[in-house]
């Protein structure tokens, strides 16, 4: 049985946002080739593994399915409850669920967010934001569902890709439309809340990084990778000069610290040029999420992802250049890692399906024996 896809699927595909995510993935491959040959052959499975996670989301028919977006949200919900109960521990933190007879763990946070931003969009779509903006209904109605997510996974603790994501839902609220008492509202209670969330809802050793954020003396990590970037001066060194990641003294080189390593091998203008790239997807998402201001499943999902890689991108470059607390934040589509690679890839899939497929109604699709 083969499917004939009409050719307007392929012309409504936004090739430009795939061309800007590619030279990411060339630049990160290559630098993990220089300091890990082992980690850069696996990176190369991951990029295989992510290619046909793409193929496969993006034929998921999602404008066919959105009815069962809400069940998509609800079972990512059921699993990070799992975690709370039969989740397993790694360093300290609860944050993975294992697999029955394949002995494999997943981290439900990372699975959510798909279906996070999916769920928003939806429920945007239900409720279209009006012309002064949401109200105090409608706004406790969204946080609901925004802060749910936010209690289960900062309980793990994850506090870091807890606050992401509720970053990236008021986010997208924002740029909807919210009433303007609503946004004095929060700030109010956030100023006055900040003492009573320090002392009694942070962990010890979140306040222990927040102290070594703030103190004089930065972290043995903090510390090496400043080095690091100051070693690399304008221009960067070359591969063998670049001592700090080849002699190993930087930690986490080809992860959460792989910026300090990108710095120290191509110097200060290599570092703009990797945040311009940044840059010019962030803002080919937002103009997506204003090019298609009425489809609030393509503009939901486009604005949310910019604010996710947004987040993601300033949080490890100031982690790293030791203007913000060390947390597990890997630099998105840069970092050594599948998981984190494969989901971003996921999200890119899911996007490219919602714009390629918004005409489906009027598509052909012929089916021949």
């Amino acid at each position: 049985m083969v499917y004939f896809f009409d050719k307007r699927i392929i012309s409504h595909f936004n090739f430009e946002l795939i061309l800007l995510i590619l030279p990411l993935a060339f630049l990160s491959h290559y630098l993990i080739l220089e300091t890990n040959e082992v980690l850069a052959q696996k990176q190369l499975i991951y990029f295989s593994l992510s290619l046909i996670a793409f193929i496969g989301v993006f034929i998921i028919p999602f404008r066919n399915l959105t009815r069962f977006i809400p069940f998509i949200y609800w079972f990512g919900i059921i699993l990070l409850l799992l975690v709370e109960f039969a989740g397993v521990t790694k360093l300290g933190a609860t944050r993975w669920i294992e697999i029955p007879i394949i002995n494999m763990t997943i981290q439900p946070s990372e699975l959510f967010k798909p279906a996070f931003l999916l769920m928003i969009g939806f429920l945007v779509s239900n409720r279209p934001p009006p012309k002064d903006g949401y109200g105090l209904k409608d706004f406790a109605y969204f946080s609901f569902y925004i802060l749910l997510p936010f209690i289960l996974i900062a309980k793990e603790p994850d506090l870091g890709t807890a606050l992401v994501l509720l970053f990236v839902g008021y986010g997208v609220l924002f740029l909807l439309g919210i009433h303007w008492k609503i946004i004095a509202g929060i700030v109010l209670i956030l100023g006055i809340s900040s003492p009573i969330i320090y002392t009694s809802l942070i962990k010890d050793y979140q306040k222990k990084r927040i102290h070594d954020f703030i103190s004089e003396e930065p972290s043995y990590h903090v510390k090496q990778s400043l080095i690091a970037i100051g070693s690399g001066g304008l221009i960067g060194k070359d591969k063998d000069e670049a001592t700090q990641t080849q002699l190993k003294f930087l930690p986490i080189a080809t992860s959460d610290f792989i910026f300090a390593s990108f710095v120290e091998r191509y110097g200060f203008i290599g570092s703009v040029g990797l945040v311009f790239l940044y840059l010019l997807i962030i803002i080919h998402l937002l103009l997506l999420h204003k090019h298609f201001k009425k489809d609030f499943l393509i503009s939901v999902f486009a604005s949310g992802l910019a604010l996710l890689l947004f987040l993601n991108m300033s949080i490890n470059i100031l982690m790293v250049i030791g203007f913000a607390p060390v947390v597990g934040l890997p630099l998105p589509l840069f970092s050594y890692g599948g998981s984190s690679f494969i989901n971003f890839v996921v999200l890119f899939a899911i996007l490219e399906n919602l714009i390629a497929f918004r005409f489906m109604d009027g598509y052909s699709f012929n089916r021949k024996m």
